[in-house]
């Protein structure tokens, strides 16, 4: 297994779509793969083959998630997001369209004072994104 030595990692909480969730964004962006998986077993607190945690890397940068069997009053919020410098326009025409299908645009894919061509997205899971094309910060 990959040694996870990124000091800082987001940590992703979901309600029974982690490995959906995982496999989705691994295959939007180059350079990821899912590291590890520890599933639920029969007889556990979380349904059995549920993720009780999990980590994958999106273009290298690690991130955990886990499947939660309680449920909670809170979900995902724009509050915070995954901030993606895509290096060419195909890049971020392609990313944005995957991640906004099923999901809810938040800011359109376009040209804004302070880039010639950003997107804001919450994807069809409630993970807010925002998706600038590198060298417009």
């Amino acid at each position: 297994m990959k040694q996870l030595n990124q000091k800082i990692m987001t940590f992703l909480m979901f309600e029974g779509k982690a490995e959906e969730a995982m496999n989705f964004y691994t295959s939007l962006f180059d350079h990821s793969e899912i590291i590890s998986i520890k599933r639920y077993g029969a007889n556990e607190a979380g349904p059995e083959g549920s993720v009780m945690q999990a980590s994958f890397s999106l273009h290298g940068q690690v991130f955990m998630c886990i499947d939660s069997y309680v449920k909670h009053g809170f979900t995902f919020t724009p509050a915070v997001s995954l901030y993606v410098n895509c290096e060419s326009e195909a890049e971020i025409d392609r990313v944005y369209a995957a991640l906004s299908q099923g999901g809810q645009v938040l800011m359109p894919l376009g040209e804004y004072p302070f880039s010639s061509k950003f997107g804001w997205v919450a994807d069809q899971f409630g993970v807010s994104w925002q998706l600038n094309l590198s060298g417009n910060v």
